[in-house]
């Protein structure tokens, strides 16, 4: 069982930056694959970006390539997104969520994670 806590959303102008965390606690962190996803009003949730267990492995979907990164510290049970250059198209709940999927981290989906947390509001000014 894992326990997923997003932190990091607010406010923010277009061209800015964010970063989101987030805290894993229970069991196992190092095992699973995770991911960003986020959902706009309205809209479904879409992947944004994965990262494998090591970290070795990335994906980003197209419309934030070379905008974001995923990381991840193990030691610290965390995950990251970093966020610049801001759209107000990236205006969404963030979710983190956790999958011992073992394939490439492209192939992480909505409905194939185990774990999720319940979001951080990300809103970007025009």
């Amino acid at each position: 069982q894992v326990q997923l806590v997003e932190s990091g959303g607010g406010l923010v102008q277009a061209g800015g930056s964010l970063r989101l965390s987030c805290a894993a606690s229970g069991r196992g962190f190092i095992s699973y694959s995770m991911a960003w996803f986020r959902q706009a009003p309205g809209k479904e949730r879409d992947y944004v970006a994965g990262i494998n267990w090591g970290g070795s492995s990335t994906y980003y979907t197209d419309s934030v390539k070379g905008r974001f990164t995923i990381s991840r510290d193990n030691a610290k049970n965390t995950l990251y997104l970093q966020m610049n250059s801001l759209k107000p198209e990236d205006t969404a709940v963030y979710y983190c969520a956790a999958d011992k999927w073992l394939g490439p981290v492209a192939g992480l989906s909505v409905d194939g994670m185990d774990y999720w947390g319940k979001g951080t509001l990300v809103t970007v000014s025009s």
